[in-house]
């Protein structure tokens, strides 16, 4: 199938998250919903919540299993998608269904099956859901013409901790998920607003396994004290909240961000989270909301680059770490260290370049010029020769780029 074949047929759901696009008898383009495409599979799969439903002490959670398995079955998310936003006591948590769209890499429509068994961890969540707060107040602060964030925030945005103790499907796939921000629909986040799902026991292994080494490695001496956990819990915490701030249908009439940006949507979008996360770090720091030194959270965000570029140019994650590196490098933002040859933070830089950025994407994601994007992916998002020299040590070091997860029942002694 071509592009053009895609685009000028008449099939009301191409664009749907749920559909197969294959060929009819005729040989004519045709749409499958996922259900009869995984008739078999889903029927399986949307037993196991209605199993758990006779188990589950909390009655939100019984009720967004049954709409779950509903949905898995129908793919009509929104219902579940709500009941899920409206649960607040549950322990345990079931994330299931299809999500995520990074694996379409042609238009970045098609969502992928996942799942996730979290268990949330009490204390840590206590201390998080007061940053939600400062979610509408911090949107309107954005440096950008008004007219790029008119629209108003589902106010029901939730920051919670969890230890994840299982993956399947597509977040089992590739590099491990250390935080979730759902539901995805942009109808239910401007209604509702969303979660956000810190998984800090994934989240302390990439720390300790991947981060640390790197950072002994990239990092100058004289700002290595600034690598925190704290740090990275905290970016990668305001990356997810970012998701729901910004603009999520263009200002011009051609539909929403995801639609109009195409295959280069999920990439805009993380680099926007990224770059509006540090935004809200910075500005709960000067309303001292946040006490650590600003450098901790720069330094370890710098460090945190190096760890997501080596996802890779398929990756979304993996080309906003390459453009936000490459534009950082250019703007100054970080330099070696000519005798150690380590990389340090210029602060002053730093923030001017992370305003510059910021500003680019949220007007780039508004416009929904593909063709302005498309630009900016092909120069920007390329690992150049002498960042991969870098990689490379870090490879030829021993340095993993995810972690594993041995999980199951016999794992759990069950």
């Amino acid at each position: 199938m071509t592009k053009e074949e895609f685009e000028t047929s008449d099939l009301a759901d191409k664009g749907s998250l749920y559909t197969y696009i294959r060929r009819g008898a005729n040989g004519q383009l045709i749409s499958v919903p996922y259900h009869q495409q995984f008739a078999k599979e889903v029927d399986r799969v949307s037993r196991l919540p209605l199993m758990a439903v006779d188990l589950a002490k909390n009655e939100g959670l019984k009720k967004y299993l049954k709409l779950r398995a509903a949905a898995i079955t129908s793919d009509d998310y929104q219902a579940s998608d709500m009941a899920w936003l409206d649960m607040k006591t549950n322990q345990i948590d079931i994330v299931i269904g299809a999500i995520e769209t990074y694996e379409d890499q042609l238009y970045g429509y098609k969502a992928a099956h996942e799942d996730y068994i979290i268990v949330k961890d009490m204390e840590w969540s206590e201390s998080l859901p007061k940053y939600g707060a400062f979610l509408p107040d911090l949107q309107r602060g954005l440096r950008v013409p008004d007219e790029y964030i008119t629209e108003s925030l589902g106010t029901d945005t939730e920051l919670d901790a969890y230890d994840v103790i299982y993956y399947a499907g597509d977040c089992n796939s590739s590099s491990k998920t250390i935080a979730i921000n759902l539901p995805n629909d942009e109808e239910v986040q401007l209604a509702k607003g969303t979660r956000r799902l810190q998984l800090k026991n994934a989240m302390q292994a990439k720390f300790d396994k991947i981060l640390i080494p790197i950072a002994d490695m990239l990092v100058d001496d004289s700002q290595r004290q600034h690598i925190t956990f704290d740090a990275f819990f905290s970016s990668t915490m305001f990356h997810e909240v970012a998701h729901g701030s910004g603009i999520k249908s263009t200002i011009n009439g051609q539909g929403t961000v995801r639609m109009a940006l195409k295959e280069y949507a999920s990439a805009l979008e993380e680099g926007k989270a990224d770059m509006l996360g540090l935004y809200m770090i910075k500005q709960l720091h000067d309303r001292g909301e946040l006490t650590a030194d600003l450098m901790d959270y720069y330094v370890t965000f710098m460090t945190s680059i190096f760890r997501s570029v080596r996802f890779g140019a398929s990756s979304a994650h993996g080309k906003a770490n390459m453009i936000r590196f490459n534009f950082f490098n250019e703007h100054g933002a970080f330099e070696k260290n000519s005798e150690t040859v380590k990389y340090r933070i210029n602060r002053e830089n730093f923030e001017k370049a992370m305003d510059q950025l910021s500003y680019m994407i949220l007007k780039f994601q508004g416009d929904g010029n593909y063709d302005q994007v498309s630009k900016l992916v092909d120069i920007m998002a390329r690992i150049r020769p002498n960042l991969q020299k870098y990689l490379n040590k870090l490879s030829d070091a021993g340095i993993p780029v995810n972690i594993l997860f041995e999980q199951g029942i016999d794992v759990l002694s069950l």
